[in-house]
């Protein structure tokens, strides 16, 4: 386990970990600390040997996370406003780009800078009491975390309009139905849900998942040909590394690959 200003780190099996924003009489809320907390635990992770997919969470049954701090953000000034949002900008980054797959546990209310935390994560898993929205137009203010630029890239630009401009809340059962998050459980079995997906994902060559979520986040900002231009080049990378001979050796042989853990910066 690590720990960091509330946040904590546990490896839950080999190769999984959970990271827990930790201020639930706060409901989770983002500021500064914990965004820069965030920083410094996917730096930490990324320095590891056994990190093959990470759960992010939020302490407590009430909140994913809430939303960004309110009252820390109340008397900001345009300059703060904006070195806030670039930290916030930094954090969603650093997930989105991280080359091991990150799935967000999504319990109770994730609003506003949480909904854009969850977007930024590779898999959003809900429990049936969650709530989403970005209600921030209600406070004066649109989106600042990257919420009207990967909103409308995951659900389509007439959903994230009408999710951003009325500042409504959808529930799990809608957020399902316009692919916002990819399945919804009880609250009770949304660890395990968690841990189902890391398995599969552990089971699997590190080195060809980060490629391929690479491949997959990269090329939604390329057209079809630079992508598959791109997809040839990593594909003909993974040929230089000791998990394609493995993978296939193992499948010749009809046994279970066995891969072995590296670290993620590689």
């Amino acid at each position: 386990m690590a720990s960091f200003t509330d946040l904590q780190l546990e490896q839950l099996e080999p190769g999984i970990w959970c990271c827990t924003i930790d201020r639930p009489k706060a409901l989770n809320a983002l500021n500064g600390t914990v965004l820069s907390s965030l920083l410094e635990a996917f730096a930490w992770l990324q320095q590891q040997d056994d990190v093959r997919a990470v759960l992010l969470t939020g302490a407590g049954e009430k909140a994913f996370v809430a939303g960004a701090d309110i009252a820390a953000m109340q008397t900001m000034t345009p300059l703060q406003a904006r070195e806030f949002s670039q930290l916030g900008m930094q954090v969603m980054a650093t997930i989105e780009q991280f080359p091991v797959p990150v799935i967000a546990l999504v319990n109770g209310y994730c609003l506003g800078g949480g909904c854009e935390l969850a977007l930024s994560c590779d898999f959003i898993l809900a429990s049936d009491t969650a709530s989403f929205g970005q209600p921030e137009v209600a406070l004066g203010i649109p989106p600042g975390f990257g919420g009207t630029q990967r909103l409308a890239r995951i659900v389509g630009k007439n959903h994230a309009l009408s999710m951003i401009l009325t500042g409504e809340r959808i529930n799990a059962a809608e957020a399902l139905r316009i692919q916002l998050c990819n399945q919804v459980t009880e609250p009770s079995q949304l660890l395990e849900l968690g841990l189902s997906y890391g398995r599969k994902i552990a089971a699997n060559s590190p080195t060809a998942v980060a490629l391929a979520k690479e491949l997959i986040h990269k090329g939604q900002n390329l057209d079809l040909q630079y992508g598959c231009q791109m997809e040839t080049e990593l594909f003909a990378l993974s040929f230089s590394g000791a998990d394609q001979t493995e993978g296939m050796t193992a499948f010749l042989k009809r046994r279970s690959a066995t891969f072995s853990l590296s670290k993620t910066e590689q």
